[in-house]
């Protein structure tokens, strides 16, 4: 775990009635104690986006594609959230015509390939990589490929398009899986 000093610094865990997710400190395995993060448990991924302010478009963009009640049910899913700046990146006008009723299926396709079925941790991420020769390839829910590798300390995804996301903060852990908040939007093939 020493290779990656900036990912295990700090354990990330649930989120706070203030509004934004909670940075819990580690212990010394590099994760939060069972009773700081048990006490987000009940907390599904769309309430976690839903109660940050970092996250208002892609909840917007949830609700617009029909995503809530998926994103709220059992899972586990694991989310690559990206944020509103990461949104605010994206060429002029892009986020209003995704948010139109008729690209709704281009909507889903995009927010879809940002969620990975099952719980995969930051730990459980770098253990792959290192398996994987210094990259993982992680089917998304849309049927594309993130290929995640470690790049000066943090972890990287590239989209199919050659687009690069940076997780920012790891281990957000809600009752219905994890979510990984990253600083720009992918895009599927």
């Amino acid at each position: 775990m020493q290779r990656y000093p900036r990912l295990f610094g700090l354990a990330i865990a649930g989120l706070a009635t203030t509004g934004i997710f909670t940075v819990i400190p580690a212990q010394a395995g590099g994760h939060a104690s069972h009773s700081e993060a048990s006490a987000h448990q009940h907390h599904t991924i769309v309430d976690a986006a839903m109660a940050s302010a970092s996250h208002s478009t892609l909840v917007a963009a949830v609700k617009a594609a029909g995503l809530v009640d998926t994103l709220a049910g059992p899972g586990p899913f694991t989310v690559f959230a990206p944020t509103n700046d990461a949104f605010a990146k994206l060429p002029e006008g892009t986020v209003a015509s995704l948010l139109e009723p008729e690209n709704r299926d281009t909507l889903t396709k995009v927010l879809t390939y940002h969620v990975v079925a099952g719980k995969v941790t930051a730990a459980e991420l770098l253990q792959m990589i290192e398996q994987g020769g210094g990259k993982a390839e992680l089917t998304t829910v849309a049927g594309g490929t993130l290929t995640a590798r470690v790049k000066g300390g943090e972890v990287v995804l590239t989209d199919e398009k050659g687009g690069k996301a940076t997780v920012k903060q790891a281990d957000l852990v809600q009752s219905n899986g994890v979510i990984h908040v990253t600083d720009t939007v992918s895009m599927p093939g």
